[in-house]
């Protein structure tokens, strides 16, 4: 390992330990507070601060352009688009990108495991919570997709499809940026996440929401928020709104109510992804990134 690689290596091992012992659950209470205040004064302040401090949110997009119109920071950060800025890609066989964001990892789910990051893997079981998915899921693809807090937060269906499932799936809130996934294993099977699991004409898909520092809920289109901080802990609760509701390719589906991760996955084996969607490329919202068949 060359002294640069030890040098990131050391500071993706502190930033790990760094958050092992902050108090994640209770900062997160508090952004969920925070960012649904109405105060004129918080509002703007925190809006202010994320437009300086990153430049890379586009407002010619949103439906709303003016920033300051939005009634809390929250309703600004989970702002709707314009429909024309995010084009679906056309044909049932093509599966497109449930999210704006950038692709952490992806490929075939091999004896039950994803990568994580080198060297670390995950299993489908842990991610979904239930050990049945294992057989779902064997030899399928996934993808494994960040959002950075400059992205638009919905989250939309990359197939046409009908919900069979919801869980809710308590958990730690480590943040799940590219050094975490580096220090942290298990990662985003021991965050807090949303699983919701659907039936589509080529086989099972799964859209599993994580959650992470700061994400004060995640909230779907059918069942409102589902992970308010006074609904944590406990175990997994099946989630019955929306069962059975069927959905087309770019519906919205979801939000972050601040940023995260999405990993998609379908247990369709002849899964193949589109030249040039690869680890750290950039996706948005219908892009084609896959095709089945």
């Amino acid at each position: 390992m060359s002294e640069r690689d030890q040098t990131a290596d050391s500071l993706d091992r502190a930033f790990g330990l760094l958050q092992r012992v902050l108090p994640k659950q209770l900062l997160s209470r508090t952004m969920h507070a925070l960012a649904r205040s109405t105060r004129p004064s918080l509002r703007n302040a925190m809006i202010g601060a994320t437009l300086r401090a990153y430049p890379l949110i586009e407002m010619s997009e949103a439906v709303e352009p003016d920033p300051y119109a939005y009634p809390s920071f929250n309703a600004f950060f989970t702002r709707a688009l314009r429909p024309e800025t995010r084009p679906v890609a056309h044909g049932d066989e093509v599966l497109v990108s449930p999210v704006d964001g950038t692709v952490s990892q992806l490929g075939t789910v091999r004896e039950g495991r994803l990568l994580q990051a080198k060297g670390i893997h995950y299993g489908v079981p842990a991610l979904l919570a239930d050990e049945s998915a294992m057989a779902r899921y064997a030899d399928g693809s996934y993808a494994c997709i960040y959002l950075a807090p400059y992205n638009y937060h919905r989250i939309h269906m990359p197939l046409d499809a009908r919900l069979v499932a919801t869980r809710y799936v308590p958990g730690s809130l480590f943040s799940v940026n590219a050094s975490t996934a580096r220090s942290i294993a298990d990662l985003y099977a021991r965050n807090e996440r949303v699983v919701c699991e659907f039936e589509t004409a080529f086989g099972p898909l799964a859209m599993v929401l994580v959650g992470a520092l700061f994400v004060g809920s995640i909230e779907t289109v059918y069942s409102g928020e589902v992970n308010p901080p006074s609904r944590r802990g406990g175990g997994v609760m099946d989630v019955t709104q929306g069962r059975g509701r069927r959905f087309e390719k770019g519906e919205e589906l979801a939000r972050f109510n601040m940023g995260s991760t999405v990993v998609l996955l379908h247990g369709h084996r002849q899964l193949h992804f589109a030249d040039g969607v690869a680890p750290r490329s950039v996706v948005r919202v219908g892009q084609a990134i896959a095709r089945l068949g």
